[in-house]
């Protein structure tokens, strides 16, 4: 669990500091705004889907770094998966975090670090913002989410 907790740590400091994927995407075929208006982040998430294949994520925006660092993990692992893939990656990710917190054996390390995040509730909405926004691109296709809907 040290190592784990060692690797969040490491992994949420990294990306913070150097966020991957971190531009607005030209053509994207797919944008969503998420904001989390309790604590101040709002990030644009863009996708750029080709026959079924996330051939590009990126975001833009401001937030804390566990959302930042979240944002550009999600897009980084993303990219190049399925919608099918994305979706239950998302899926796994939002139950780690907000379901029963059970990590699940087919979570990527890099992924599975973020579940350290549960220990601290008010921030699990940061952790997912990006999530919920690439859910909605893949779903709906353009729009707005925010962590106080439903």
């Amino acid at each position: 669990m040290d190592d784990l907790r060692e690797l969040y740590q490491e992994l949420i400091m990294d990306h913070n500091r150097s966020p991957r994927h971190f531009h607005k995407m030209e053509d994207p075929t797919r944008a969503v705004r998420g904001n989390n208006p309790l604590c101040g982040d709002d990030y644009t998430i863009f996708v750029k889907v080709n026959d079924g294949v996330l051939d590009d994520v990126s975001f833009t925006g401001h937030g804390c770094a566990i959302s930042k660092s979240s944002a550009s993990v999600m897009c980084s692992f993303l990219k190049g998966k399925t919608i099918d893939e994305a979706e239950s990656f998302f899926q796994m990710f939002h139950t780690m975090l907000a379901g029963n917190g059970d990590k699940s054996p087919q979570m990527p390390t890099k992924l599975a670090a973020f579940a350290g995040v549960r220990q601290y509730p008010v921030r699990i909405k940061c952790a997912t913002l990006a999530w919920h926004g690439l859910h909605t691109a893949l779903c709906i296709g353009n729009g707005e989410v925010t962590t106080e809907d439903g």
